[in-house]
């Protein structure tokens, strides 16, 4: 809940900002500085709850630990790559790949009720998914929308 309060908030002071400032909603940028302060905040959760992230990968998947600290690092730089125009298009294709690789983790994480931030079997369960899916959705279009589709136009 708080990277999605994070990512609106931060949208809208930042094209508050720009159009008290230049005139202009700048919401390209606003949407991409959200989404890049979104990602930072996420990021941060890979460095302080390594164990219980790695709880979240399936049993099958080699390398948790590895994958939770290059998964939260990618967050970091692509995060920083949407601030950069030239950069924007690649980092919003990959960070997508990234989002629908990471729902099967979500998924997962649900169905065994776990809670990364303490490393136990103590999670909401199932019903956390109606709440996580819809949001990768949206996190998903965001970047389509400020960072993909920008290309195509």
């Amino acid at each position: 809940m708080k990277p999605f309060f994070l990512l609106i908030i931060v949208f809208f002071i930042s094209a508050a900002i720009s159009r008290v400032s230049t005139g202009n909603w700048n919401l390209l940028l606003s949407g991409n500085l959200a989404m890049c302060l979104m990602l930072c905040f996420t990021a941060f959760g890979h460095f302080k709850f390594p164990a219980g992230m790695a709880m979240m990968i399936p049993g099958f998947i080699p390398f948790k630990a590895g994958i939770v600290m290059l998964t939260g690092i990618a967050e970091i730089l692509l995060g920083i790559m949407l601030l950069f125009p030239g950069l924007r298009q690649v980092a919003g294709v990959i960070l997508i790949i990234l989002f629908v690789l990471m729902l099967p983790a979500n998924i997962h994480a649900a169905l065994n009720h776990l809670d990364y931030t303490n490393g136990s079997k103590t999670g909401p369960g199932l019903s956390y998914l109606w709440f996580r899916v819809p949001l990768q959705m949206l996190f998903i279009a965001w970047v389509y929308f400020f960072s993909v589709r920008p290309l195509f136009s």
